[in-house]
Parts: structure tokens; C-alpha cells; sequence
């Protein structure tokens, strides 16, 4: 008996971290959703002082507004030259 799929809803419309994320999950009993299917639910401002804590805040505003479990992944570029900004 398989169990039933679980829903992860990827808290981004970047298609190429949906692709990532799709290769990455692939072969897993999950059903990806991805947070363009949801066009009413406003974007996320990406106002936290930390790549870790913009994620924190897409993934839980996403699955406030959906009741789905949600994932998000931000990443940036740190330079030395500018202090690690």
C-alpha cells in the first residue's frame, strides 16, 4: 500500500529554482505546487536583514495564506569588497 502524496508548495515564482527544486524532490511521494498557481496572494516583501530570514518569512506567509506546507529558498551574492553586503 503506498501512502497518500504530500503537497509542498514552493514559496517562489522563479522558474529556475522551481526546476531546481523539482530535480531535487524528484523520485519523492510529493506533489509540488508552486506559489505562481496562487495569483491571489500578494508578494512577499523581502524586507529582512538576513537571506535566512527573507525565506523564513516567504515560506510562513505563503502557508498562512494556503494551509499548505511551504518552502522558500533565497540566496544572494555577499562581496567582500562591500563588506559582505
Amino acid at each position: 500500500m503506498t501512502a497518500s502524496p504530500c503537497t509542498l508548495l514552493l514559496a517562489t515564482n522563479n522558474a529556475d529554482k522551481v526546476a531546481e527544486m523539482r530535480d531535487f524532490f524528484s523520485g519523492l511521494n510529493l506533489v509540488l505546487r508552486t506559489a505562481a498557481e496562487f495569483p491571489q496572494i500578494p508578494a512577499v516583501e523581502e524586507d529582512q536583514p538576513t537571506l535566512q530570514g527573507n525565506a523564513i518569512k516567504k515560506a510562513s506567509a505563503l502557508a498562512a495564506a494556503t494551509g499548505l506546507l511551504s518552502l522558500a529558498d533565497d540566496t544572494g551574492l555577499e562581496v567582500d569588497a562591500l563588506d559582505g553586503r
